[in-house]
């Protein structure tokens, strides 16, 4: 891969890949289990933890409200204060990191003081009102800000950031929030309701996008000694607990990091293995893995990794990825080169992430000769023999940037626009892509 002047030319790969690889910490798993330890009693230290833009902005924003947290290398030392926020006052600014937004708006309502989250241009365009609703109907004293154009399609009016809270720390009772636009609304409620100061429940309106996410939430929650009672993913109650510190927390490898590399043989062929990762991960991505299998790959798996082999042809599928639509963009990159079309459906929730995912991938796919249709909730794509030499504009998304550089594997003069856009949770994601190109044999 040569750095050029306007951004990252990907050099096809001429061999099938025979590549063993590492990807980060999750940042999903990171930043969740960052607010936790945060919140619980003790000193805990999280061990393979993400570092990037998105859980620097996180950290930082924890230490602003008087949190002690030591960074080491990709070992994080937090010093928990069970349920106390220092900081009676703060500014916090979140750039465009969507969990640290979701996140710590919830949390910052237990605290006792006035606190004001923003972020950057395109953060006040992604909708918050159904968590700040949420969070009115518990009793908390917070409100957003009307946007003029909102993520989710061009809505204007859209309440976003930034947030402004009043805090006299949360009561308790009961509250209704949607689910269709993002699960971390509903995450971020679930994280800080132990620390109330009575019982809350929680009622899902509508179809909950993300559900393994919310069950992410759920496994992090009990290992920190905290329980949920539920009914499916409908409605929860969570009596007033404390979480208990953990002297050292391991981190998985990112699974969306991982269906990258995952999905480099389904269109080079051979084999590529991802270290410390399993099937039994908390995380809901792994099941990116059951569509690359429909798409005609093999999986195989040991105690720490997961090997997939590309097929000698690859299929299209018809896929429901609400349930993984960050995986979305990966398959969208992959699909020209299957030997049927593919329908994605079920990511509307897509259009409200970094940018409008679901638009951009359309636009993207058409500048490499792709024939596209865009629907609400999806795409449909179809096989392309040829495609055309393209710089892919990357929107600021860094899953734009990953996912499009497995199209530049096969089809060369594809070359990535502001590939720097990466750094916001694999910093180092195009180094690790050269090595599927240059490691020794392994065996899988």
């Amino acid at each position: 891969m040569k750095s050029t002047v306007r951004g990252y030319s990907v050099a096809p790969l001429p061999q099938p890949l025979c590549a063993s690889v590492r990807v980060p910490g999750s940042k999903s798993l990171t930043n969740r289990a960052l607010l936790i330890a945060a919140l619980a009693e003790g000193t805990t230290t999280l061990t393979n933890a993400l570092e990037s833009d998105d859980s620097a902005r996180f950290i930082e924003s924890l230490q602003r409200l008087g949190f002690d947290i030591t960074p080491r290398a990709s070992r994080l030392t937090v010093h928990g204060l069970g349920g106390r926020i220092p900081a009676s006052q703060a500014e916090l600014f979140v750039g465009n990191a969507g969990t640290a937004a979701r996140f710590l708006t919830a949390m910052l309502v237990l605290g006792h003081g006035e606190y004001v989250l923003d972020g950057d241009a395109r953060m006040r365009e992604r909708p918050i009102g159904d968590l700040v609703d949420a969070l009115r109907q518990l009793g908390a004293d917070i409100s957003g800000t009307a946007s003029p154009l909102s993520g989710t399609g061009g809505r204007g009016g859209e309440v976003c950031p930034p947030v402004r809270i009043v805090a006299r720390g949360l009561p308790g009772g009961r509250a209704t929030v949607k689910g269709d636009i993002s699960s971390q609304f509903l995450s971020g409620l679930l994280m800080a309701a132990p620390y109330a100061s009575g019982p809350i429940e929680i009622e899902v309106s509508g179809e909950l996008n993300s559900k393994p996410y919310v069950a992410m939430t759920l496994a992090i929650m009990a290992d920190f000694g905290v329980t949920v009672e539920r009914d499916g993913y409908r409605a929860f109650r969570i009596a007033p607990q404390r979480y208990r510190a953990q002297a050292e927390y391991a981190i998985e490898s990112d699974a969306s990091a991982a269906s990258y590399f995952f999905s480099a043989p389904a269109v080079c062929g051979g084999t590529v293995r991802v270290e410390n990762i399993t099937r039994r991960s908390k995380q809901g991505d792994v099941l990116f893995l059951d569509v690359l299998a429909q798409m005609g790959c093999l999986i195989a798996e040991g105690d720490d990794w997961i090997a997939v082999t590309g097929p000698e042809k690859l299929r299209g599928v018809e896929v429901d990825m609400r349930d993984i639509p960050d995986t979305a963009q990966t398959l969208a990159a992959i699909a020209p080169f299957a030997d049927s079309p593919t329908m994605i459906r079920g990511i509307a929730s897509a259009r409200a992430k970094e940018t409008d995912r679901v638009a951009a991938m359309c636009a993207e796919l058409a500048r490499l000769g792709v024939t596209v249709e865009e629907y609400p909730d999806g795409l449909k794509i179809y096989p392309t023999r040829n495609l055309q030499p393209a710089n892919i504009q990357t929107y600021n998304d860094h899953r734009m940037a990953m996912a499009f550089a497995l199209t530049g594997l096969r089809a060369p003069g594809v070359v990535i626009e502001d590939p720097g856009c990466v750094s916001k949770t694999f910093p180092d994601y195009f180094d690790v892509l050269e090595q599927l190109g240059s490691s020794e044999p392994m065996v899988v």
